[in-house]
């Protein structure tokens, strides 16, 4: 599955309101889909890439020998899903922001488990 089919795939989830492959390294987007006037994904994408970095700086930090499945920030009316993808994809992660009232939490993880494991970067 190419980059722009999984971004469709994760926008089809319940609630999502934007989707994004992301390297956290540059704070750059490999692809987008969704968002608009009111939500700008570049600019959340770019901001969450800090997030992923201090989660895997922690880890190291720790001494812990794990890795990070996903990180999920709640808001009053969203949820926002990282999912730093495994290190055969670099630097990288899904970024899925979600209308909290419209979403199920535990099939948007599934969904976007499942899409790492079929992306092609």
């Amino acid at each position: 599955m190419n980059i722009e089919a999984a971004l469709k795939e994760a926008m089809t989830i319940d609630g999502a309101i934007g989707a994004a492959l992301v390297d956290y390294d540059s704070g750059m987007t490999l692809g987008t889909l969704g968002g608009g006037k009111d939500f700008d994904l570049e600019v959340a994408a770019a901001g969450n890439t800090e997030v992923v970095k201090a989660k895997a700086r922690t880890l190291t930090s720790l001494g812990l020998d794990d890795v990070v499945e996903d990180i999920l920030i709640t808001l009053g009316t969203q949820y926002h899903l990282l999912r730093p993808l495994t290190r055969a994809h670099g630097s990288l992660f899904l970024y899925l922001a979600l209308v909290r009232s419209r979403s199920n939490l535990a099939l948007a993880r599934h969904t976007l488990k499942r899409i790492e494991g079929i992306l092609e970067v």
